[in-house]
């Protein structure tokens, strides 16, 4: 059983910004990575510390994959290569956790005839068995709810469009006391340089024959789905193969273009980062 990579879109929210999400791919594996938008300066070289956590702990889990590591062992030793990485590299020790890069994580590893899948935070992954309506995998729909009405709430509180970027400073206080509860008990667990996140990853089992299709994505490919209402799962994964990806980022992005501040679909920023790599299990 192989897992062929059938198309993929990498689509930076800002194109003279970096792209914080990553995927990979080989054989038996793949991952779809997004970086947390960083809320202060960056700690790591480089540009951004979402892209550093992201294409690190990409590169991390397909190595260990293929040196032949289970998936929940991978995962344990690629956060133990972050937090190693973190600590050699980081300008300084961070003073608040909100300074830890994150990341969230949809990994789908094929295993004993089916596919195994372990994620953090709101990636997703859609799986259509041949003559099955399509299943969507993770938490990533009610992730994206509590998002809207967070951006929401903070817009109406602050009297500013939510996705204006002029308005970031108004809500970083409120993004930071968020973000610092991350990979804490109670607060939500990310990919981090933190091997304690281990433990919380979700994981799940799935049958998955020659035929099936899977659709990695980041949140904000998703958004087609979760904020704005263009496609349901099982559309989306009918027009990813029938358009290609390219067409339905085209379809994002000319969402998002016509609701810029954010004011129809509350969002952070106009368009963030989007990813998805679709594949076929052979």
């Amino acid at each position: 059983m192989t897992l062929e990579l059938l198309d993929s879109l990498f689509l930076p929210g800002d194109p003279a910004k970096p792209n914080d999400d990553a995927f990979a791919h080989f054989a038996r594996a793949a991952v779809v990575m997004d970086g947390a938008t960083s809320l202060g300066d960056p700690l790591m070289p480089g540009k951004s510390d979402a892209a550093w956590i992201a294409h690190f702990g990409a590169r991390r889990l397909m190595a260990h994959l293929q040196d032949g590591d289970a998936p929940a062992d991978a995962l344990t030793h690629a956060l133990a290569d972050a937090e190693k990485s973190f600590k050699a590299l980081a300008r300084r020790a961070p003073s608040e956790r909100y300074e830890i890069p994150y990341a969230a994580m949809m990994l789908a590893v094929e295993k004993a005839g089916g596919i195994e899948a372990l994620w953090f935070g709101d990636c997703a992954c859609l799986l259509k068995r041949p003559g099955e309506m399509t299943a969507l995998i993770g938490e990533a729909l009610d992730k994206k709810q509590a998002e809207r009405n967070r951006a929401a709430r903070l817009a109406s509180a602050k009297g500013v469009a939510p996705a204006a970027s002029v308005n970031l400073a108004a809500f970083l206080p409120a993004l930071r006391k968020a973000r610092n509860r991350l990979n804490t008990q109670g607060g939500g667990w990310a990919f981090a340089p933190d091997p304690a996140a281990a433990p919380h990853v979700s994981r799940a089992a799935f049958a998955a024959p020659p035929g099936t299709l899977l659709l990695l994505a980041s949140d904000g490919f998703l958004a087609l789905v979760s904020d704005y209402n263009c496609h349901d799962a099982e559309s989306l994964l009918a027009a990813a193969e029938a358009k290609g990806l390219a067409a339905l980022g085209a379809e994002l992005r000319a969402v998002e273009a016509g609701d810029p501040s954010g004011e129809k679909f509350p969002r952070f920023k106009t368009s963030d980062d989007a990813t998805a790599l679709l594949l076929r299990v052979g």
